[in-house]
């Protein structure tokens, strides 16, 4: 196998990859090169506050932390095409949900474009990487995230690695080595109006963040005809499952009234439950978003 020209780890500022960040300046893990975040503009207060934290330790080592963007997600959600997974309802009563190109195109394109720059791509459109330029790049999925790895993405000037399955560690196995260095405080990546949010998420934005509660209640009621991908007539987006505005949504945690009149199966009640309470497990790692899917996206 070919050495890479440099080694980059993909930071979405969470557990996994805040701990290879530190296990690189550590020595645990070799050298990195760079790491690079992509700023939708939109992450949550504490999350901006943990990744200057994180910079500041990685200045320390020597290891620059680059950030990248392609623009304000929110302001180009309501002027031009750039989907997010909305809830809908239709005019006719059916469900459905906007398709999910905002991981791809406001994480996965701008990071991309930031490696060809770094392995020598020529300006102004870094597209065309000169022969035999290689980068390692570290993505933090961990070892119980084998489900959301893939290989497939065809792009020849970068090289993915999973440092923690290397390690065998999953996620608690890093909560747990981040607490032994004094890393208590790491949040799940997502912005502020991710529609994967569950209750418990909205109800902690609700009472301990009402500035990032009304932001995302503005922009969820902005959303109604899809923004810049304009909805069939009749048809509304919400951001929250029950399709009711998010200011008013039941993202309050469910009586003992509301689970004696629930009807079907108990595991599939409490599976749903779950869903709406705790929302998608993952944080919004540039290659695995909250949904949990796998990404390609664009080179």
């Amino acid at each position: 196998m070919s050495e890479p020209t440099i080694r980059v780890l993909s930071l979405g500022a969470g557990v996994q990859s805040t701990t290879l960040l530190l296990m690189s300046l550590e020595g645990i893990l070799p050298k990195l090169d760079y790491a690079i975040f992509a700023d939708t503009g939109w992450e949550p207060k504490r999350v901006y506050e943990h990744l200057d934290r994180v910079t500041e330790a990685a200045a320390g080592g020597g290891l620059p932390v680059l950030r990248v963007s392609k623009g304000d997600l929110a302001a180009d959600a309501l002027s031009k095409f750039a989907t997010l997974p909305y809830f809908i309802r239709y005019a006719d009563g059916s469900l459905g949900m906007g398709q999910r190109q905002c991981t791809s195109q406001y994480k996965l394109a701008p990071i991309r474009r930031k490696v060809r720059e770094l392995v020598g791509a020529a300006p102004p459109d870094f597209r065309r990487v000169p022969k035999g330029r290689l980068a390692e790049q570290w993505v933090g999925f961990s070892a119980d995230e084998l489900g959301r790895i893939n290989d497939g993405y065809g792009v020849l000037y970068q090289r993915l690695t999973y440092p923690l399955l290397d390690l065998g560690m999953d996620r608690k196995a890093c909560e747990r080595w981040l607490r032994s260095r004094g890393w208590t405080s790491v949040a799940k990546s997502a912005c502020i109006f991710c529609p994967y949010h569950g209750n418990r998420q909205w109800r902690q934005m609700r009472d301990s963040e009402p500035g990032e509660w009304a932001a995302a209640c503005a922009f969820d009621e902005s959303i109604r005809d899809g923004g810049g991908n304009k909805l069939p007539p009749g048809a509304q987006a919400f951001l929250h499952s029950s399709r009711v505005p998010l200011a008013i949504a039941p993202i309050d945690k469910v009586t003992s009234a509301e689970w004696k009149s629930r009807q079907g199966d108990l595991l599939d009640v409490i599976a749903d439950i779950e869903m709406a309470e705790n929302g998608d497990p993952d944080g919004c790692s540039p290659y695995g978003c909250r949904s949990g899917a796998r990404l390609g996206g664009a080179a």
